[in-house]
């Protein structure tokens, strides 16, 4: 199931600052790590959905180039950021 509309501005006031700041850095990641586990829960019950498991490994990559990205730039928000997300522990 995709994300909705309230779903995405969510994700982003939560994360990057106003529902309509959809370019900052800690809102896309946010909502790649929320389209990461949705993905995540389908492929455990599809094993063998190999087209959908790309995807994902598409999502991941991009997902660490601006977390990459991010932890050059703003070490603190970085580090604020994977607390919040409850990634790379």
């Amino acid at each position: 199931m995709p994300l909705t509309k309230e779903k995405k501005a969510d994700v982003f006031k939560t994360y990057g600052g106003s529902a309509t700041n959809t370019g900052s850095i800690e809102g896309q990641i946010a909502l790649l790590t929320e389209r990461i586990s949705q993905i995540s829960g389908h492929l455990q019950q599809n094993k063998k959905d190999f087209s959908t498991h790309r995807g994902l490994m598409q999502l991941v990559g991009k997902r660490k180039r601006l977390l990459n990205y991010m932890q050059k730039h703003n070490l603190s928000g970085y580090r604020q950021l994977i607390e919040k997300l409850g990634i790379r522990k």
